[in-house]
């Protein structure tokens, strides 16, 4: 057969056009100067280590099955799970419109003619072939576009990392501040029944005319008072119950049996597992986030920049078409057809720099909103190394201060019931010593939620991190 050289010119071009590098900024990870070491990290502070499950250091099985729990079930796990698909299908959609379309078709026409035009002939027409259409992605749109969706598809793998993060530290939070709830409802109700001695001993001594009718109102008063404290830390407590369970994708009131058993707060590991503020910003799936959208909208400066070029378009068909259907695929019923074309924009008004304009500034807010997240992250670390360290300061002079409290009671109702000081030294000291536990409780919660938030600022939660296009440089230093 003769060959036909006229179609395999403009096949060629474009297939040659189509090597073109693509147009628009290559993205180039973005660099700031970050410090070398906290400042406010602790004199003694254990090496990095895996922060992947950093809540096992509290050696609380309870509170890790509830994690475990959560990261199966939890109802943002599973919303952050399917927008990762989503993400998935997309960039499997840019790379599939890289690709020709090819179609098939099967037609049978029957056609009457007039008896006026042509005696009302009847025939019939046969036909089957194939159709293909292709856009080389001559000036890179369509690479662009697809490495634009690429950095969406790992931004949500990180978004889903940074679900996971906030996940399981909200379960612990939770978890701790149901624990705090349980001990200080334990404390009212151990002073509550204190107080009922104290008042039934004001009662017996106001029977023997030792004391007044006063002292017996004053011991009601301080008893009701604590009374009083119980059904708003019943409250709480069953509030935070009821949000643990809703992290866990269950009911309100689903984990009663299991949580009702009051145990200790967690307590706190010796040391604190500390890297460098670099390994730290990578561990963060949140940075990871702020730095996929970046990459994300320097490549689609180039798609928007990509306008501006001529596009091409290469279309063709092969088939056959017959007057009957047993002649189809014959040599005499061979059709088939090639297509060329250029199109190019001449005149817009100046729409598509635009647009380019438009990503351009999109492009910069991503670029800010990145360097922003960094600050924050630091921020979030030394805030919560320096909580830490003051409420453990805290939970010492507390704890010092309890005891001392527990004896001044002690002495303070012997004095009084052998008639050496008054009653208002035991209201006094009984007051203190509830409002001294409680306090001591409360700050061992905000200790331990502190060392939680530091875990979470610190990037732990989740495991397998992906390496980043980030150029972090420690200040002071050239590289």
């Amino acid at each position: 057969m003769k060959k036909r050289p006229g179609f395999a010119l403009p096949a060629l071009l474009l297939a040659l056009l189509s090597g073109c590098a693509a147009v628009g900024p290559d993205y180039a990870g973005p660099a700031m100067a970050i410090p070398g070491s906290w400042a406010n990290a602790p004199s003694t502070h254990a090496t990095a280590q895996d922060l992947s499950r950093w809540w096992l250091q509290f050696h609380d099985p309870l509170l890790s099955g509830l994690i475990v729990q959560s990261l199966q079930a939890s109802p943002d796990l599973r919303s952050a799970q399917a927008k990762l698909r989503e993400a998935r299908a997309r960039r499997g959609l840019a790379g599939a419109n890289r690709f020709p379309t090819v179609s098939a078709a099967l037609s049978e026409t029957h056609s009457k003619s007039s008896a006026a035009s042509a005696g009302g002939l009847t025939r019939d027409l046969y036909s089957a072939g194939f159709d293909a259409g292709w856009e080389p992605d001559v000036f890179g749109a369509a690479r662009r576009a697809l490495e634009a969706a690429q950095a969406d598809l790992e931004g949500s793998e990180a978004s889903l990392h940074n679900t996971q993060v906030s996940l399981v530290a909200e379960v612990a939070l939770n978890y701790v501040e149901l624990r705090a709830f349980q001990a200080r409802l334990a404390i009212a109700r151990d002073n509550l029944a204190s107080q009922t001695e104290t008042l039934e001993l004001t009662g017996w001594r106001a029977e023997a005319g030792l004391t007044s009718s006063l002292d017996v109102e004053q011991a009601r008063t301080n008893r009701e008072q604590t009374r009083a404290q119980v059904p708003s830390l019943e409250s709480s407590l069953a509030q935070a119950e009821h949000r643990l369970a809703i992290l866990l994708g269950q009911a309100p009131g689903a984990l009663h049996d299991k949580l009702a058993t009051p145990t200790p707060i967690p307590a706190a590991p010796d040391s604190v597992a500390l890297g460098i503020p670099a390994d730290t910003l990578r561990q963060r799936p949140d940075v990871r986030v702020a730095e996929r959208k970046l990459a994300a909208e320097t490549a689609r400066i180039g798609e928007a920049t990509a306008a501006l070029y001529p596009g091409f378009t290469l279309s063709g068909s092969i088939g056959w078409e017959a007057l009957s259907f047993g002649a189809l695929g014959g040599g005499d019923s061979l059709t088939r057809s090639l297509l060329g074309s250029v199109a190019a924009t001449i005149f817009d008004g100046g729409r598509i720099r635009q647009r380019i304009e438009i990503q351009n500034a999109i492009q910069e807010q991503a670029l800010v909103n990145y360097e922003k997240t960094v600050l924050n992250a630091l921020e979030e670390v030394e805030n919560a190394l320096l909580s830490y360290a003051n409420s453990r300061r805290r939970e010492q002079a507390l704890r010092e201060a309890a005891d001392a409290a527990h004896n001044a009671v002690l002495m303070a109702r012997h004095r009084y019931a052998t008639g050496i000081t008054d009653f208002q030294k035991v209201l006094d000291t009984e007051r203190t010593l509830l409002t001294v536990q409680d306090s001591l409780k409360t700050t061992q919660a905000e200790s331990i939620s502190a060392l939680i938030r530091l875990y979470k600022a610190l990037g732990g939660g989740w495991q397998s991190a992906a390496g980043g296009e980030i150029t972090l440089l420690q200040q002071g230093s050239t590289s």
